[in-house]
């Protein structure tokens, strides 16, 4: 793709650079494909951002136990509150390459978000997707570098921490499945092309390859993959991020079946059906799935790329990881919408008190990842306190907001809230809801 005025050097065609990571990669011994470098940390303020339109290195950003090197691309266009894409290189490559062979960067000057380009600095320039350090929240090497990345930026930008997203191709599409697990709270969603399942690559004895993993022989059931992203971060409840899986059926590098095996997992984790909701063929060769739901944001979205091998990336493939993303458009990407819904509310009063329980049903076929319901409180009543959501403000039109154990709603489920409020005369409940800006049936 030709470079765009702004960029210091000519961009080398994707295909060369991939092609030149696989010849490099066929030289590695058989312990090489994950991990990361360091630089220690401290938050820069505002007045020290990095100039735009350019890719820039942060040089103190974090906390940065495994030595990696910040990259980062700010377009002139930034929009107030942007989106973050955290892009993750292969194999041998760097955040410079990764930079220069994707078109992520041209795409933020349309849209106005933010990319960070995470860089390895260790010999096989591969990320660190096998320790257990890795594999935990906060446990060390990678991960933890990436979030203070993440976090520099959301800092030093007022960048949207709703919309923070990892997308990464081989050893970074390994690291998208690893920071999805690791950090559910942070992601909103990730894309990732020609990867393995979190977990898939673990190791315990210090080295960074897995074979049966990249031969695609280790296979599990989905609550088997399930549970090796729920034990990343114990005790989590609150909404997952969707997941976006992308593979060449002839991949020779990680094999085919990890496609399957990212279904499994990302499907059991965000409760839904591994019996697609839609199929369809957006090109000769591909077939998508998409699970959970029939929209371009999905819970997950799968593409298998008939005859294709593991250099499956292609120039204009972004542009449709920006569409799940929700990122297509300028300005915040809106919530997914259910297709239906349900709210009860039950009302008991006082003399200038009354409780309201309210119970939300998602009547939908597609799950609820992360909602607010929305309703006016009848004239003289006044929120006092509240349980199950955060209520903002207490008076007039109000806005229930999930919490972090009940962000989810599979379709058919419900989930109960309530509040407590005063009022002059009037304790009815209120007489018409909706969620995420959906308009609910009452009962």
């Amino acid at each position: 793709m030709p470079a765009t005025p702004h960029h210091r050097t000519a961009r080398r065609p994707l295909r060369s650079v991939l092609l030149a990571f696989l010849a490099a990669l066929l030289t590695l011994p058989a312990g090489t494909l994950v991990t990361a470098p360091a630089a220690a940390a401290r938050g820069l303020v505002r007045e020290a951002a990095v100039p735009a339109a350019t890719l820039t290195e942060v040089a103190d950003f974090g906390t940065n136990p495994s030595n990696l090197r910040m990259y980062l691309y700010v377009p002139e266009s930034v929009t107030p509150n942007p989106a973050v894409i955290v892009a993750v290189h292969w194999c041998t490559g760097s955040g410079p390459d990764m930079y220069n062979g994707t078109e992520y960067d041209t795409l933020a000057d349309r849209y106005g978000f933010i990319v960070l380009y995470p860089s390895v600095t260790r010999s096989s320039k591969c990320f660190d997707v096998s320790s257990p350090q890795a594999l935990r929240r906060g446990g060390g090497s990678d991960p933890v570098g990436i979030k203070s990345m993440i976090d520099w930026v959301t800092r030093t930008y007022d960048a949207d921490t709703g919309r923070v997203f990892a997308t990464g191709i081989s050893s970074g599409a390994m690291m998208t499945n690893v920071l999805l697990g690791d950090y559910p709270d942070v992601f909103a969603a990730g894309a990732a092309f020609s990867g393995v399942p979190f977990g898939c690559f673990a190791t315990t004895d210090g080295s960074e390859w897995n074979s049966a993993c990249s031969g695609g022989t280790l296979t599990r059931t989905p609550k088997e993959w399930g549970d090796l992203v729920r034990n990343a971060y114990p005790g989590y409840t609150g909404p997952r991020p969707r997941m976006q899986i992308w593979h060449g059926t002839q991949d020779d590098v990680l094999r085919y079946p990890n496609f399957g095996e990212q279904i499994k997992q990302w499907t059991n984790v965000q409760g839904v059906s591994q019996t697609p909701a839609a199929t369809d063929t957006p090109q000769s060769g591909w077939t998508r799935t998409r699970y959970g739901g029939t929209g371009d944001r999905a819970p997950v979205e799968a593409v298998s790329l008939q005859g294709v091998g593991h250099n499956l990336y292609a120039q204009g493939m972004a542009s449709r990881v920006l569409t799940f993303f929700g990122l297509d458009r300028p300005g915040p990407a809106p919530q997914p919408q259910p297709g239906a819904c349900k709210v009860t509310a039950a009302v008991n009063a006082w003399n200038t008190g009354l409780t309201t329980s309210v119970t939300i049903t998602n009547t939908a076929t597609t799950a609820v990842n992360g909602w607010k319901l929305g309703f006016t409180l009848p004239a003289g009543q006044t929120v006092t306190g509240g349980w199950g959501a955060t209520y903002t403000p207490t008076s007039g039109s109000v806005t229930a907001a999930n919490v972090s154990y009940n962000g989810t709603i599979a379709p058919g489920a419900s989930v109960s809230i309530g509040y407590q409020a005063s009022h002059s005369g009037n304790s009815a409940a209120p007489s018409a809801f909706t969620l995420n800006g959906t308009a609910c049936a009452t009962g």
